[in-house]
């Protein structure tokens, strides 16, 4: 399309889970519900348009060792756009992926920094590693670095225990929170075990990744105090595997981890039950491949969650939580096209017939 091209979107247009139109126009790079006068190039796309979707825990510039190199994770925010992602909150990576803000045929990144862990107790090369007294300092630095997120790593294994145990003192988790908050960032946790989590909840924490031990007198703190959690069951699935590994050293950590895998299922359901908030991440990044969003939402729905929400979790509701527009009148014009509707069988998500990124056809 050139740059005075008008694109029109019809068919049906989900700007929200009740609220369908028929078409849309799309000028200047921006949405619009009114036909524009005098168009002459205008080029017509037919299907169920969705506001980009999100993946809520994804790393960019971040591979099995540690930061990759430009051309690396130029491959990976592809991956993702491919699959209709069009918004990344990237829960934490070493790597300086700035330059991607200048790239209007990217997806938009909203970054954590780097992840905070302890000191040897995350994978190498991923976190800043420091001990209790530095916590809010490194906070403090990475809220200023990031887009409105910090990132900590609430529990790891331990391995004199030979379990997960929590990584940070209550108090130490509170000032850092407190401090986070205080510069205007919100602040996150991955979090496998159940111990790690009533204090970072009664600390202010503001959502919960992964969320494997949340528990039955747990989840009501949790719906309380509005924290949310991003499951992550793509990556929980390597869960056995990973267990396997540990049975010879630890055997007691590889026991609790495929307990925690076994009641997932019923973790995320009681959850959304409940009413805390459940937003899509696959954990992109690392060890796990790029563009797995559809199979999350499909994941959440094999969870219980009815597929209008699931779909929420990844469209309308994620970008309202992440304070991003969807598809409102001149908002950046950031959609994906498919040939069913999504409300009706979420796999679709899997076939995107077209995707729209700042009012350009990219896909």
């Amino acid at each position: 399309m050139s740059d005075g091209a008008v694109l029109h979107v019809k068919g049906r247009v989900l700007v929200g889970p009740e609220d369908v139109r028929d078409e849309l126009w799309v000028v200047g790079g921006r949405v619009s519900y009114d036909r524009p006068a005098g168009a002459r190039d205008v080029r017509t796309v037919e299907g169920w348009a969705l506001p980009g979707l999100v993946d809520a825990h994804c790393h960019v510039g971040l591979g099995a060792e540690g930061p990759v190199d430009a051309d690396t994770a130029e491959k990976q925010a592809l991956t993702d756009r491919e699959t209709g992602t069009l918004l990344i909150r990237d829960a934490g990576s070493p790597s300086d992926t700035r330059w991607i803000d200048d790239r209007e045929d990217l997806p938009k990144i909203i970054r954590a920094g780097r992840h905070i862990a302890r000191t040897r107790r995350y994978i190498r090369n991923y976190a800043w590693e420091i001990e209790p007294d530095d916590l809010v300092a490194y906070v403090a630095q990475e809220a200023r670095r990031g887009d409105g997120w910090v990132k900590l790593v609430g529990d790891w294994i331990d391995r004199d225990l030979g379990d997960l145990a929590p990584c940070w003192p209550r108090e130490a988790a509170r000032a850092a929170i407190a401090e986070a908050h205080r510069l205007g960032a919100r602040v996150t946790a991955h979090c496998f075990a159940e111990s790690s989590l009533r204090d970072l909840v009664e600390a202010g924490i503001d959502c919960i990744e992964h969320a494997t031990g949340l528990t039955e007198d747990l989840i009501p703190l949790f719906a309380e105090r509005g924290v949310a959690i991003v499951p992550t069951l793509v990556n929980i699935a390597t869960f056995p595997r990973l267990a396997a590994g540990g049975d010879t050293r630890f055997p007691r950590w590889s026991a609790h981890m495929r307990r925690l895998h076994e009641r997932r299922y019923d973790t995320v359901r009681g959850a959304y039950d409940a009413g805390i908030p459940v937003y899509v991440g696959t954990d992109a990044g690392g060890s796990l491949a790029h563009g797995l969003v559809a199979e999350e939402v499909a994941e959440l729905v094999t969870a219980g969650i009815p597929p209008v929400e699931a779909l929420s979790a990844t469209s309308w509701g994620a970008r309202a939580w992440l304070g991003r527009p969807g598809l409102e009148e001149g908002a950046p014009a950031d959609l994906v096209v498919y040939a069913g509707d999504p409300r009706a069988d979420v796999r679709v998500l899997a076939a995107p017939r077209r995707v729209v990124l700042n009012g350009r056809i990219v896909q």
